[in-house]
């Protein structure tokens, strides 16, 4: 079990596998590692009710698996194939989630996730976003969450140890390898901030997406990812330019996708004091089924996809993004038909018309008809203070999830010795991803993971390992003691405002418009900032101090992601995925649309090649480009595989 020693002027835990995140990645590799025989495991967390695993959703939130029914044929090969070709995605990745995805899922189900299946047992599917199959399955609008609390319980009667309210601040790393962990005691009482070290031979870092980094977020407010101290201790970024974005509403954070569009709500914009209410979406269009046409589509459409702004339902994206960079704020309205009732549903286009009248729909208010076809969908707001049937809903176009991440191999492995990336934390997708496939991911990194340390790397650290422990700890105390002491000295709520204007910037040049000149003054700004923090940032009390080293974290990931944005654009990249890149010598599907919006679509010439970019800690950040590694062709003849898996267990 992990031991505590005083070392090094803190606290010092040793243990043989720190777990960093309490998700349903982070609970996952605890339990496979305590299922291999690892008893030498700690897993810690900033706040254990926290997190995006825990606290998002959707109307209905997918998980992507083999398909389990029917006679529709299906293979991991197939599957392997359908993740492949998302573009800028590793073939032995793509093989490894679809191989292990029937283990990951079976897995939870028997740790009682209520998926549905028919009478006869099987688990029956439906097709999501890039899935030419039926392999997605759902619990309904908490299904990530559902997952993350049945493994924290079987965690919790295994009786592994979870060390609560403690923020990594930096990986003791060389560059090449790992030796522990610095973290703050965000419970600690006093005028002094109270540091813990963790010595140990492995971090499983499943500390989710960058969550923090941008304004306009779905991510739930108490998560914030550490994406940038892994980048900051030598690991590589992959795909960091791939994100996700949608609709979604401001308070709560919360995906405005399925039924909360289908059901045509009226859409407005108004001045910040409410006044001069109007609904602007009828600028673009000629004909309201043309625009509701679009607005239905959102529903299936979610996330913001530049194939789809010509002539598309991602118009509406750019059309509510325009309208929030006026300075006005929109809203879901469901209370009125949009246009005064002035339109007909005769009048749709076919999926739509259909969709409303097999669902019973085509009748009164949207509340009417969100009530109709998803109550639980009304009822999420009303629990949080929102009654959709006597007021609008705040939304804004919003970072979801991220596609890249901290590069890693088919043990999920970051460049790092000793350093796993699981979940989110890890760029395991490229530039599109079935939905769902991010649960699943999660599920079959962390198992990948603890398999590759109980076969390879298992046990307490060595002691020659002890000298660069110790000198790494002694100089990230001196370096964020100081940065923490100077912040206190300096007092005030400088942080709060440093936060608002980092992730205000993101949002503005590294979201989903992004062209050249403002990528290169919002890189130069992070610079600057992080480069002044130590002179520039002040908290009222030790127990704000974790504001600082979350801002720290976030300014390092800005710096690399804004990095590579940039130099996706000087290498020729045009516009692809949720990210639309001003091109001059591109066109504009509206010719009523501001120039930003000219672009030029990829031609999909890219999608065979991945970008990774390294950091150095003089803030420096390169970026190299190389081939996708393909689907391997491995042995699948029996008596070869089980004579090495006798020998090896296939764990190289």
């Amino acid at each position: 079990m992990a031991r505590q020693i005083s070392h090094a002027g803190a606290d010092t835990i040793v243990c043989g596998t720190a777990v960093v995140g309490s998700g349903a990645a982070g609970y996952s590799a605890a339990l496979r590692l305590w299922q291999y025989g690892q008893r030498d495991i700690l897993l810690l967390t900033e706040n254990r009710m926290a997190g995006t695993s825990r606290n998002t959703g959707s109307d209905k939130q997918t998980y992507y698996k083999l398909t389990l029914s029917g006679d529709e044929p299906d293979s991991v090969g197939e599957m392997a194939r359908t993740l492949f070709q998302g573009g800028c995605v590793d073939g032995d990745i793509a093989l490894c989630e679809a191989a292990l995805s029937a283990q990951g899922f079976l897995r939870l189900v028997e740790l009682g996730v209520p998926f549905p299946r028919d009478r006869c047992g099987q688990f029956v599917g439906y097709k999501t976003d890039h899935d030419p199959r039926r392999r997605a399955t759902s619990v309904g609008p908490y299904t990530s969450r559902q997952m993350t609390e049945r493994l924290e319980a079987a965690a919790q009667a295994q009786g592994i140890p979870l060390l609560d309210h403690v923020l990594a601040v930096q990986i003791l790393s060389d560059g090449e390898k790992a030796y522990g962990l610095l973290c703050l005691d965000t419970a600690a009482g006093g005028e002094e901030p109270r540091f813990v070290l963790i010595r140990c031979r492995n971090i499983v870092w499943a500390t989710g997406g960058p969550a923090g980094m941008y304004a306009d977020s779905v991510y739930p407010a108490g998560h914030h990812g550490a994406t940038g101290l892994a980048l900051e201790a030598g690991a590589k970024g992959r795909n960091l330019t791939e994100w996700q974005y949608g609709l979604a509403s401001v308070r709560p954070r919360w995906n405005v996708s399925g039924t909360y569009m289908q059901v045509l709500p009226r859409v407005y914009s108004c001045r910040p004091d409410g006044g001069d209410e109007r609904e602007f979406l009828m600028d673009l269009f000629d004909r309201p089924a043309d625009m509701l046409s679009k607005l239905f589509l959102k529903g299936y459409q979610w996330p913001f996809d530049v194939r789809k702004v010509d002539d598309g339902s991602s118009i509406i994206d750019i059309l509510v993004y325009l309208e929030t960079q006026k300075g006005r704020k929109v809203y879901l309205d469901y209370r009125a038909d949009p246009l005064g009732g002035n339109f007909s549903y005769d009048e749709l286009e076919p999926e739509a018309l259909t969709y409303l009248r097999r669902a019973g729909a085509c009748f009164g208010t949207p509340i009417q008809r969100l009530q109709h076809m998803n109550a639980p969908a009304v009822e999420f707001y009303r629990d949080r203070g929102i009654d959709l049937a006597v007021q609008p809903l705040e939304i804004a176009l919003c970072a979801q999830h991220n596609n890249g991440g901290l590069a890693v191999d088919c043990w999920w492995r970051t460049d790092v010795e000793g350093l796993f990336a699981v979940g989110e934390a890890a760029g395991s997708h490229g530039v599109y991803r079935p939905g769902g496939s991010a649960l699943n991911a999660g599920q079959v990194g962390s198992t990948r993971a603890a398999q590759y340390i109980a076969a390879r790397r298992p046990g307490l650290p060595g002691e020659e390992d002890e000298a660069a422990f110790t000198a790494l700890a002694a100089d990230a105390l001196e370096e964020l003691g100081g940065l923490a002491q100077a912040a206190l000295a300096r007092g005030g709520d400088s942080v709060r405002q440093l936060w608002v204007q980092a992730g205000r910037r993101m949002s503005e040049c590294g979201g989903a418009i992004r062209n050249e000149r403002a990528l290169r003054q919002g890189l130069e700004a992070v610079r600057e900032t992080l480069r002044d923090l130590p002179g520039r940032a002040g908290v009222r009390g030790a127990g704000e101090l974790f504001r600082l080293f979350l801002l720290r974290d976030t300014l390092i990931g800005q710096r690399a992601y804004l990095s590579a944005m940039l130099d996706y654009i000087v290498q020729g990249g045009r516009s692809r995925g949720s990210a639309l890149y001003t091109d001059p010598a591109g066109r504009k599907p509206y010719g009523c649309l501001p120039d930003a919006f000219t672009f030029a679509l990829d031609d999909g010439g890219r999608s065979g090649l991945i970008q990774e970019i390294s950091c150095g800690r003089d803030g420096g950040c390169e970026a190299v480009w190389r081939p996708v590694r393909p689907i391997p062709e491995e042995d699948d003849f029996f008596e070869n595989i089980w004579r090495s898996y006798r020998e090896t267990g296939n764990i190289d």
